[in-house]
């Protein structure tokens, strides 16, 4: 589907009557309800979709970047039709072979030797597990996390996120405590340089479990790359430190790989970058594309025998289900045997890495660029000596409102957060359309500048 022939009356209509009964039925997430006015979506292929109206938008959000492989890979879709005609559905205490085959997949692409698989619904949900599993692993309660950091919309795990999305329902009960993470550009410890940021949040790290005490901490979770919070990569000895400071006092180091994992920053795993090991990884997102919910926690053998005989206290009716699974056994066949994992890398050192540096020379309103893959952050600000940013941290901005319209006039959908506009195409996405959307992105900072000191 490379292009959609004029929609008709009838597909307008439709399109009308599906607004219609979302303003009148559908309850959004994160949103003021009133204020909403959403986009129809009517078709999608590859790295585009299509609006009620017609219009095509080549899509560098990849969603909520979790359209890896693009929308529609016939692939995938295939493999989901081929399920839902053998086996629907089965409960997760049975085996199947969708299930069984996806496991063995993600097991031989996760680091280590995380070769045993939980399968959950989505990233929140892998998320609250990885945590309880620790907890009775080490029995021990505190969770520490990080700041500028986001791990799912559910009770335990809105608490151990560490943007505002975690506010208003965190009531200081749920055995969380933050800390901050290694980000130069705002550095909390006045560094000047990357080893610097790396020493100084390390020993803040250390401070911080000594003062809490380390036989007290169950787990300390950390996004490989963090996504949403700006996609900050951590500095070159962060993650091998807090590696050994896990194994030091006999913590659970628990990688949140739902957003950076399945080939999205140019490897399968983001946490292969650093050269280390966690005890759990969480994933979601990219294991399918989305296409049907799935997400899991990849469990070392240690963590694993400690339920050999105890039971594990915890489920889900959906876990491992026959039309996820087939999607990931297809997804990860597919990014395989079409190299999106190697493209993703290529497209961030040869194409998207350098635009976007010429971007920071040329726009007075870049404050700064960072990323890997297709995995991609520019920070926007007012001043670049102030490093005011054009957004106050935890909401928007008429300005940032004004560039992300700009960008949809102009066929462009894009991913912003708080003061910045995420490149985050799908992992298979033709070197033209990432130009094209580059290109675009390049036009709207013009306008961004316009809002500079």
């Amino acid at each position: 589907m490379t292009a959609t022939p004029e929609p008709t009356q009838t597909d307008r209509e439709a399109a009308q009557r599906a607004y219609e009964l979302d303003r009148k039925h559908v309850f959004h997430s994160w949103s003021a309800q009133d204020t909403l006015d959403p986009m129809v979506v009517s078709a999608a292929e590859g790295s585009h979709l299509w609006d009620g109206e017609g219009n095509k938008y080549l899509d560098f959000s990849s969603q909520l970047v979790n359209t890896n492989i693009g929308h529609q890979h016939p692939a995938v879709v295939a493999a989901i039709g081929a399920q839902a005609a053998k086996l629907c559905t089965i409960a997760p205490s049975y085996a199947n072979d969708a299930r069984s085959e996806a496991a063995r997949l993600i097991a031989e692409r996760t680091p280590g030797e995380l070769d045993r698989i939980f399968f959950t619904n989505g990233g929140a949900d892998a998320n609250e597990h990885a945590v309880r599993m620790a907890r009775l692993h080490t029995g021990r309660h505190k969770v520490l996390s990080a700041y500028r950091s986001y791990h799912g919309g559910t009770h335990l795990a809105v608490n151990i996120t560490g943007d505002p999305r975690r506010w208003a329902s965190d009531n200081g009960s749920a055995g969380t405590i933050h800390f901050f993470p290694p980000y130069l550009y705002r550095t909390a410890f006045h560094s000047t340089t990357e080893a610097e940021e790396a020493q100084r949040a390390l020993e803040h790290l250390e401070q911080l479990i000594e003062f809490e005490g380390p036989a007290s901490i169950a787990a300390i979770m950390l996004e490989s790359i963090p996504g949403t919070a700006g996609i900050y990569v951590p500095p070159a000895g962060y993650m091998q430190g807090v590696r050994e400071l896990c194994t030091k006092h006999g913590i659970v180091f628990i990688a949140d790989e739902v957003m950076a994992g399945f080939g999205r920053t140019g490897k399968w795993f983001a946490v292969e970058h650093f050269d280390v090991v966690p005890d759990l990884l969480t994933f979601a997102k990219g294991v399918n594309s989305g296409y049907v919910p799935l997400g899991g926690v990849a469990i070392s053998p240690e963590i694993a025998a400690t339920f050999g005989t105890r039971a594990y206290p915890g489920g889900l009716t959906y876990s491992g289900h026959p039309l996820a699974t087939a999607a990931a056994v297809a997804t990860i066949n597919a990014m395989e045997r079409e190299g999106m994992v190697q493209h993703a890398a290529s497209l961030g050192t040869d194409v998207i890495g350098p635009a976007l540096a010429g971007f920071a020379e040329r726009h007075q309103s870049v404050g700064e660029v960072r990323g890997r893959g297709v995995f991609w952050a520019i920070e926007l600000v007012k001043d670049r000596a102030t490093r005011e940013p054009l957004a106050p941290y935890g909401s928007s901005s008429p300005e940032m409102n004004q560039l992300v319209a700009a960008c949809k006039s102009r066929g462009l959908i894009p991913f912003a957060n708080f003061n910045r506009i995420h490149v985050v195409p799908p992992c298979n996405i033709s070197v033209g359309d990432a130009r094209k959307g580059l290109a675009i992105l390049d036009e709207v900072l013009e306008i961004a500048d316009t809002f500079t000191a």
